[in-house]
């Protein structure tokens, strides 16, 4: 009879522990729920403070609203939810990518601050401010109509430009300016008729003569040519 007693008393036991727990757990259900209605209503007494100041704002504004309108952006809104986060979502991949481009950006700014240093003591600045000037002094004083000139005959002007800088070329103007420089042409000497003829006697004037000649021939032939 007493074993009976002691298992009765076990269970009314276990009983009251678990009711215990029961109203635990009630207890704290309505402590939260007490705690989200307080929240709702202070949540809901600032959006009344908020939407009123926003409707007195708009009202001093002059800024009128349409419920409809309000509601195609709620609803447009909604349905554009899961593009916001693919929106997002792209936003932190940008961001994390510039985070480990950081780095890479840091040290390629790097080189090219080294080497727009490297250009800058080679004098490359230098020489392109020059070339702006070169530039501005063409523009001040050729006009248009000079420049049109200029690129209608540019294939004229490189081809003879071609055929100046031909090694063969080069020799003989090279030469002629180092002739040139060696002569004093402040004390020209003088020639008579007779002593020019005597001149033109010599090997090295009939060589010039028939080179001239030569070359008048030549011209006035070509020239003849380019005409037919």
């Amino acid at each position: 009879m007493s074993n009976e007693q002691d298992n009765i008393q076990e269970q009314i036991n276990q009983i009251n522990e678990k009711l215990d727990l029961v109203l635990h757990h009630v207890n704290e259900q309505r402590l939260k729920s007490e705690r989200l209605e307080d929240l709702v209503d202070d949540l809901s007494i600032v959006g009344t403070d908020a939407f009123r100041s926003t409707v007195g704002e708009l009202d001093k504004r002059g800024i009128e609203l349409d419920v409809d309108d309000i509601k195609g952006l709620s609803l447009s809104v909604l349905r554009n939810v899961s593009n916001f986060y693919k929106a997002i979502d792209l936003f932190e991949q940008v961001i994390d990518l510039s985070k480990d481009m950081g780095p890479i950006i840091n040290e390629v700014g790097v080189d090219l601050t080294h080497k727009l240093h490297e250009f800058d003591q080679k004098g490359y600045f230098d020489f392109m401010r020059e070339l702006g000037n070169i530039m501005d002094n063409v523009v001040t004083n050729y006009s248009t109509e000079d420049v049109k000139a200029l690129s209608d005959n540019i294939v004229k002007i490189l081809d003879t430009l071609g055929n100046i800088t031909q090694p063969d070329m080069l020799d003989a103007i090279n030469n002629a300016v180092s002739i040139f420089k060696n002569i004093d042409t402040e004390n020209i000497p003088e020639y008579s008729l007779w002593k020019a003829f005597k001149e033109m006697r010599t090997p090295e004037m009939k060589r010039g003569l028939g080179f001239m000649i030569t070359f008048l021939k030549n011209l006035a032939a070509d020239k003849r040519q380019l005409e037919q």
